[in-house]
C-alpha cells in the first residue's frame, strides 16, 4: 500500500513563495524518479517538475525559472520550492513516482490570489 502526504500548501498574493513537501511510503524511495503535478478547476492533472534518482530534474515551461524540486534520499522526502508565483499557479499540487502510478494522495491547495 503506496501512501503519499502532501503539506506546505496555502493562500499567497502574486509573487509570494511556498514549500512544498511530499513524504512517501509504502514504496522503494530512493529507485524511482518522482514528479510534482497539479490540477486546477476544469482542467486535467498535469506534470510541472520531476527528479531523478541521482537529482537530474526536468521542469514545465509554465513553471521553469520560478519552481524547483529537491529530494533527500535519506529522509525519503521530496520538496518543491516555488517562487514568484502567478494567479494560474492555483491548484491542488500532489507528488506522484515518474510514470505515475494509479494511487494519489490528498494533494495540498496552492492558491495564488490578492
Amino acid at each position: 500500500q503506496v501512501q503519499l502526504v502532501e503539506s506546505g500548501g496555502g493562500l499567497v498574493q502574486p509573487g509570494g513563495s511556498l514549500r512544498l513537501a511530499c513524504a512517501p511510503s509504502g514504496t522503494m524511495f530512493s529507485i524511482y524518479r518522482w514528479g510534482w503535478y497539479r490540477q486546477a478547476p476544469g482542467k486535467q492533472r498535469e506534470r510541472v517538475a520531476q527528479i531523478t534518482s541521482s537529482g537530474i530534474t526536468n521542469y514545465a515551461d509554465s513553471v521553469k525559472g520560478r519552481f524547483t524540486i529537491s529530494r533527500d534520499n535519506a529522509k525519503s522526502m521530496v520538496y518543491l520550492q516555488m517562487n514568484s508565483l502567478l494567479p494560474d499557479d492555483t491548484a491542488v499540487y500532489y507528488c506522484n513516482r515518474v510514470p505515475e502510478i494509479g494511487q494519489w494522495g490528498q494533494g495540498t491547495q496552492v492558491t495564488v490570489s490578492s
